[in-house]
């Protein structure tokens, strides 16, 4: 899952990103109002951090332009106005929840968890598709009740592919998935191909077959 923390604090901002990357999120950050623009304008994001004061501009304002453009990321103010007319103002726009600094970045964890399983996976903790089945809380996947173990890489993989079932992704949204806006600075993507044979072949082994199907000249598609 990838997170964007527009937070013009750094160090506050690299707080979060080091606890969240332990919980497995891949997290970029923007520091200013044009930088947080240009990166949602560019990327899509599971969960969007949103300080409201920012160098260069006002976050309700970004707020405001991912909801114009009907873009449906989770989206949480993280921000040291407690007044209530900015909550209020701030939900009425589109966000998902406000959270008033300081606060625990275990808390914090708890919510993006939250938005992400009720807007991707109808709020159900376990995910099931074609015999797999996923504990989202745990990280933990079975195929026809046999537990398998995946990487980080191979389980993120799996997540996209399910919550884009019946779906045709391309090669270039799964390298963005999986790596961020480092995917820009790749040379070519065939270390997606190397993780979809490894996550097809644990697949195999468990007796789930033909669930990624490849699109030829388009990208892949997970049949449910």
């Amino acid at each position: 899952m990838k997170l964007l923390i527009i937070e013009d604090e750094k160090e506050l901002s690299d707080n979060i990103v080091s606890y969240l990357s332990s919980e497995n999120y891949i997290c970029e950050q923007a520091f200013t109002y044009n930088d947080a623009r240009e990166k949602i304008n560019l990327y899509d994001y599971d969960c969007v951090l949103l300080d409201l004061m920012l160098p260069g501009g006002n976050g309700l304002e970004i707020l405001q332009n991912i909801r114009r453009q009907q873009n449906p990321v989770g989206v949480i103010i993280i921000s040291a106005k407690d007044s209530l007319d900015d909550k209020v103002k701030g939900l009425k726009i589109g966000a998902d929840d406000y959270l008033a600094k300081p606060f625990h970045l275990a808390e914090l964890s708890m919510r993006i968890y939250a938005i992400i399983r009720r807007k991707e996976f109808t709020a159900n903790n376990l995910l099931k598709s074609n015999g797999i089945e996923v504990n989202l809380p745990g990280k933990t996947v079975f195929a026809n009740k046999r537990h398998i173990v995946l990487t980080r890489t191979e389980y993120e993989l799996l997540l996209f592919f399910i919550g884009n079932r019946n779906k045709v992704v391309s090669k270039a949204a799964i390298a963005e998935h999986l790596s961020g806006d480092m995917a820009d600075m790749l040379d070519n993507h065939d270390f997606i191909y190397t993780h979809i044979k490894n996550l097809k072949a644990k697949l195999t082994e468990a007796g789930i077959k033909d669930c990624i199907k490849n699109i030829y000249g388009t990208g892949y598609k997970w049949v449910d």
